[in-house]
């Protein structure tokens, strides 16, 4: 397991964003992709937020966690013990009659790691064609309205 955690050993301390898929439990519930990932002393930690407002905890490794909110869809920070191979993971859902314990797990894609704020490749190239294509409009409409107003 001391490979898997390697990404995590040379990533510095910072704040990131990293796909993380979710598999197990009955189907209906999601988590929030990409997720954000904190870098510590060379422990990774993800912030996970699910598509229900009715979990009360997760258990990482027999390890519980509570929610970091009190309103909106539950959301967790837990740790990140392994990168491309499944974590198992449990959590407890109100949502049924009774509380409910469903087992899951997330795989956190190490190719998938960015600075936080970062929007993917040729993002900032679309944002700046996007500018000329503005700023190339706008000098066509001011040079077609100067040539009308000299033929008036």
């Amino acid at each position: 397991m001391e490979n898997e955690n390697e990404a995590v050993l040379t990533l510095e301390n910072g704040e990131y964003t990293v796909e993380v898929e979710l598999g197990g439990g009955s189907g209906r519930a999601q988590v929030t992709s990409p997720a954000e990932l904190f870098v510590e002393d060379g422990q990774a930690y993800a912030r996970i937020e699910w598509s229900s407002s009715h979990y009360d905890y997760m258990k990482v490794e027999n390890e519980q966690y509570l929610p970091i909110n009190e309103e909106g869809n539950s959301v967790f920070e837990i740790p990140v013990t392994a990168f491309d191979e499944p974590i198992e993971v449990t959590a407890d859902t109100t949502a049924m009659s009774r509380p409910h314990e469903v087992d899951y797990t997330l795989t956190f894609a190490s190719a998938s790691i960015e600075p936080a704020g970062a929007k993917g490749p040729g993002a900032a190239g679309g944002i700046t064609l996007a500018v000329v294509l503005v700023l190339a409009a706008l000098g066509a409409a001011c040079f077609a309205g100067k040539k009308r107003r000299k033929s008036e």
